[in-house]
C-alpha cells in the first residue's frame, strides 16, 4: 500500500470514528426521572408490609406481581419484611403506574460543529462527581444531558415522546396513617411498561425515603453492554 493510500485511509478513519462513537452512545440512552417524595417513615425495625395495586384491575395480574416484587425487594433492602397477608402487615404499600399515548414534537437538531464530540464533556464523564452508590447499578443526579434524544446534523425532524409515571404510597395498617407518598415521572422515546416501570422503581428508591418535600432529578445509566 502506497504512503498516499495509507494517508487517505487515516483521514477517513479520523472523520468516521467520532460518528461511530456517537451512534453507539445513542443506542445506550440513560433513563431520567423526576422524583418527588413526602415521608414520615419510621426507622426500619423489622416492620412488615404488603404491596397492593391502586388500580383494582391490576391486582393479581402477572405484570403487576412482577413490579410488586421489585418494590418488595427494595423495601427488604431498607430493612422491612414482607407480611404473610394484609391483616398481619404493619404497612400497606399501594402502587400505581402508567404511560400516556405519546406527544409529537418537531425540533431543529444542531450540528456537531467540526465533529464536536469532545465538546459534550466526554459523555457520562460529565456526571462522574454526582454518583449515588449502594444499589444494583450506579445512579446519577441530573437532567440536562446530551444523550436524551441523541445528536444530529442541522436539520428539522420530529419525534414522539411518552410521559410515564409511578406512584407509591405507604400507610400504617393500624390507623391508616399515611407515612410515605412518592412519585416518579419520566419522558422517554419508549412506551413499553416492562422497560419503564423497573427504571421508575429504581429512580424512586434512589436515596429512599429521601427528604420530605424534596424533588430530585435522577439519571439511571443503561446496563453495561455485554462483551
Amino acid at each position: 500500500m502506497s504512503p498516499a493510500h495509507r494517508s487517505r485511509r487515516s483521514r477517513i478513519f479520523a472523520l468516521t470514528a467520532p460518528l461511530a462513537l456517537l451512534a453507539l452512545s445513542a443506542c445506550a440512552t440513560p433513563f431520567r426521572a423526576d422524583v418527588a417524595r413526602f415521608q414520615a417513615m419510621p426507622p426500619p425495625q423489622g416492620q412488615t408490609f404488603v404491596v397492593q395495586a391502586a388500580n383494582p384491575r391490576n391486582q393479581g395480574g402477572i405484570e403487576f406481581s412482577q413490579y410488586a416484587q421489585m418494590v418488595s425487594q427494595r423495601l427488604v433492602q431498607q430493612g422491612y419484611q414482607p407480611a404473610a397477608n394484609a391483616r398481619s402487615a404493619s404497612f400497606v404499600v399501594m402502587l400505581d403506574y402508567g404511560v400516556d399515548n405519546g406527544n409529537e414534537k418537531v425540533v431543529s437538531t444542531p450540528g456537531f460543529g467540526g465533529f464536536g464530540y469532545g465538546g459534550w464533556g466526554g459523555g457520562y464523564g460529565g456526571f462522574g462527581g454526582f454518583g449515588y452508590g449502594g444499589f444494583r447499578r450506579p445512579y446519577y443526579y441530573g437532567w440536562n444531558d446530551p444523550f436524551f434524544f441523541g445528536g444530529g446534523y442541522n436539520d428539522v425532524s420530529s419525534y414522539t415522546y411518552y410521559t410515564s409515571f409511578l406512584d407509591m404510597t405507604i400507610s400504617r395498617t393500624a390507623d391508616g396513617q399515611r407515612l410515605f407518598e412518592g412519585k416518579a415521572k419520566a419522558r422517554s422515546r419508549d412506551d413499553s411498561l416492562p422497560y419503564l416501570v423497573p427504571n421508575l422503581v429504581e429512580a424512586l428508591f434512589t436515596g429512599f425515603p429521601g427528604r420530605s418535600g424534596e424533588e430530585v432529578r435522577i439519571t439511571v445509566p443503561p446496563p453495561p453492554r455485554n462483551g
